[in-house]
């Protein structure tokens, strides 16, 4: 990985529907090189897929709740169901399994309003054989929201 694959990787994570002679010639290369460099970064896996982003707020879901989950159960069967389970939950946004804390995974959830948190958790979330413990944290607002990578390291 070179100077010229940073600013390729820099400049895909701004806007990955950049065409390849408008990357070419931001990053001072000819288009086959440039188109050359961006095949041999997905071959490798650093770049993974591309992807739209859309506005949550344009599309009605307002509400971003943070929950800490803690499972009864810790064994490999229970953490894999709960896992599996909550991977067909379309209001999961993200999901990780965390340590340092009481609970057992950090969601978030993204829905349109409280009533429909209410019901995702309620109906949802809850029924999950396993989930023991949920804690709710409210996003009032977002203070750092990017996609990103830092690449300062490389």
């Amino acid at each position: 990985m070179d100077r010229i694959d940073k600013q390729i990787l820099t400049l895909l994570q701004e806007n990955a529907g950049i065409s390849n002679q408008e990357l070419a010639d931001k990053v001072a290369l000819s288009p086959s090189p440039c188109l050359r460099r961006v095949k041999q970064l997905e071959e490798t896996g650093i770049i993974q897929k591309q992807v739209a982003l859309l506005s949550a707020e344009k599309l009605g879901l307002q509400l971003t709740v943070l929950v800490l989950v803690g499972i009864a159960d810790h064994s490999t069967e229970s953490m894999a169901l709960f896992e599996k389970s909550i991977q067909k939950l379309s209001e999961v946004n993200q999901c990780y399994l965390i340590t340092g804390q009481s609970a057992d995974y950090l969601l978030k959830v993204i829905v349109p309003d409280l009533n429909a948190y209410q019901t995702f958790l309620l109906k949802k979330l809850t029924c999950i054989k396993g989930v023991n413990t949920v804690q709710s944290s409210f996003v009032l607002h977002p203070v750092v929201d990017k996609t990103a990578l830092p690449l300062d390291h490389l």
